[in-house]
């Protein structure tokens, strides 16, 4: 326990050694939020139903029934079909650019964003092949749509939702929505239009991996293939020294009209077998020069037929797989699929890729096998930017569900019959009744990861509020910007609000500010909904980096992006959205 006029200085302190620990990633989001609140109960700032309170939070409840209600949508409806309906007769790229932006934001103010990035990705990647664009001038966009649009309606975002429970939980009037209608469409009309006539000059022309990879398949692929009398033959992949190789690795055989991958260590080599080695293409030359087993075919006739195979994915900011070495992870058995390629930073990486640490963003090349895709939803640790599977066509029964809902959902709101969480668990018990959302796919869907981070975010915000860190940060504003006038301090605030949610998340910067607001209101002649709002729409301005948006990471590595073309783009994107969310702020309520 510390005395209550030292709580203050110490709930600063333990955020920003928070924000370090999360920028650097030194530690994972949920540990790190889950060690700074510990530290506060463990001093006697936070009571433990107070660590906990989160869990029966309105807020958080209707963001994982939104995640639900999105996926029931995308597995229930060919969302890529409709996609070809829309953008059919666009051929120009700046005019694909403005309809797809305009597109997903729309969608975006009422789904989920990272459902709506992961569908749109292959599409995007498709029509950039078809008409000579590269993905890294589309992808970026595609996750800024989501973000400004996601700020349009009070559902479209998580930012929203957690600030409105904190106002209720503190007694006061909820976000208003038609201002934030208001501020959403204008900040969402006027990026998507920079992008799309100026700003798009500011991204990054880099050619697609999967291109890379067809022209320079050996700098990633060796096929080879066993001689007539190979010692090989009969030995397992074990016993015939194929299983621990330096700086190659073996993802498959190609057996006949088969297809072996992964490779078990126990698989007998057959006479006809082609064997096929990735990694550093040098080590596979000495391997086959050196084994008179193995030799080199004069064509590479069985990878032609390979492109089908290969999936392509990024490693969420949330996974598991964060941290460990690839030969560490078990990944082929996790996830019955062999890595055949590693970028990150927009650089193919060198060496052995079992030794390769991974990273938040990376971008893998894998070999799938048949159980892949359902490994791949039971861990959640990777983001699948590649088509696996055809979405069903639902049933007439299914088609007027959905009609229906939607109508239910529209009035309740609308009316204000019911709450949120109320209205959203009628669609939901509405979704379940029709077979659209079983069981199997609540928990799926349900990420731990996210869960962990908004309830301890939100026992971060109580700290703030409960220590005196927000009056006194609140009241460092006032002395430094008091003489600039009400309109400085809101600036100011906006600026502060970016630069937190930038680095950790659009939830952990609200949860810091809100109490900072609360106090500015209590001080200052400002009416209270341009600080809330301002929060809000500042917290969802993570444009300059990859890791303070989820959407941003998910086209990070797929985009072949770096830091540097995030901040290229966004700085200009961040401070535009920031001045039209100002003025704005000024026109409604000052």
């Amino acid at each position: 326990m510390i005395p209550q006029d030292l709580q203050a200085y110490l709930v600063i302190g333990i955020i920003v050694i928070s924000f370090v620990l999360i920028y650097k990633q030194i530690l994972r989001p949920p540990i790190t939020l889950l060690l700074a609140n510990l530290v506060f109960v463990l001093t006697g700032v936070l009571s433990v139903p107070e660590l906990l309170d989160g869990l029966s939070n309105q807020s958080i409840i209707s963001i994982l029934l939104l995640i639900l209600l999105t996926a029931g949508i995308r597995k229930n409806f060919d969302i890529e079909r409709l996609f070809d309906r829309v953008y059919q007769n666009i051929k120009s790229y700046q005019g694909f650019l403005l309809a797809m932006m305009a597109k997903v934001a729309l969608v975006s103010s009422v789904m989920n964003n990272t459902p709506v990035v992961a569908a749109m990705t292959p599409y995007v990647f498709n029509w950039g092949r078809k008409n000579n664009v590269a993905p890294s001038k589309l992808l970026i966009p595609l996750s800024y749509a989501t973000i400004c649009g996601g700020m349009i309606t009070l559902i479209g975002t998580s930012t929203t939702l957690v600030l409105n429970g904190f106002l209720i939980r503190n007694g006061l009037d909820a976000l208003d929505t038609l201002s934030i209608f208001y501020i959403g469409i204008a900040v969402t009309i006027i990026v998507v239009a920079f992008i799309a006539v100026i700003g798009y000059r500011l991204l990054p022309e880099k050619s697609h991996l999967l291109e890379e990879f067809n022209k320079n398949r050996r700098e990633y692929l060796v096929e080879t293939c066993l001689t007539e009398n190979s010692p090989l033959i009969g030995n397992t992949i074990t016993e015939g020294g194929l299983r621990n190789l330096t700086g190659a690795y073996l993802v498959e055989i190609i057996r006949g009209d088969d297809l072996i991958t992964p490779v078990e260590p126990d698989e007998v080599i057959q006479p006809g077998d082609i064997l096929i080695f990735a990694g550093n293409t040098q080590q596979i030359t000495d391997l086959v020069t050196g084994n008179p087993g193995l030799m080199l075919p004069a064509t590479a006739s069985a990878l032609k037929h390979q492109q089908h195979k290969l999936i392509e994915l990024v490693v969420g900011n949330h996974s598991n797989l964060i941290g460990k070495k690839i030969q560490d992870s078990d990944f082929r058995n996790r996830y019955n699929a062999a890595i055949v390629a590693m970028h990150r930073n927009g650089e193919r990486l060198s060496g052995k890729i079992g030794d390769q640490v991974l990273h938040a963003g990376d971008l893998l090349l894998v070999f799938a096998g048949t159980k892949f895709e359902n490994q791949v939803d039971l861990y959640r640790d990777l983001f699948v930017i590649s088509q696996l599977r055809e979405m069903r066509k639902p049933a007439k029964n299914q088609v007027l569900a959905i009609s229906v809902m939607g109508l239910v959902a529209l009035i309740l709101l609308i009316t204000g019959k019911f709450s949120l969480l109320l209205s959203l668990l009628i669609v939901f018990a509405l979704m379940a009744g029709f077979n659209m959302i079983s069981m199997q796919d609540v928990k799926r869907e349900i990420d731990l990861n996210l869960l962990a981070i908004l309830v301890f975010s939100l026992a971060m915000g109580t700290a703030v509020v409960k220590s005196g860190a927000g009056d006194l940060i609140a009241g460092s504003l006032i002395a430094y910007f008091y003489e600039w006038g009400d309109e400085a301090i809101l600036a100011a605030l906006l600026v502060v609000t970016t630069l937190l949610t930038s680095f950790i998340s659009n939830v952990g910067a609200v949860s810091v500010t809100f109490p900072i607001a609360l106090a500015l209101s209590e001080t200052l002649p400002i009416d209270s909904h341009a600080l809330y709002l301002g929060i809000a729409f500042a917290a969802s301005a993570a444009f300059s980096t990859p890791v303070g948006y989820q959407t941003n990471l998910m086209v990070y590595g797929p985009g072949g992006y770096n830091y540097k073309d995030f901040f290229k783009i966004g700085f200009p994107v961040t401070w535009i959205y920031l001045t039209v969310v100002f003025l704005m702020l000024l026109w409604l309520y000052f």
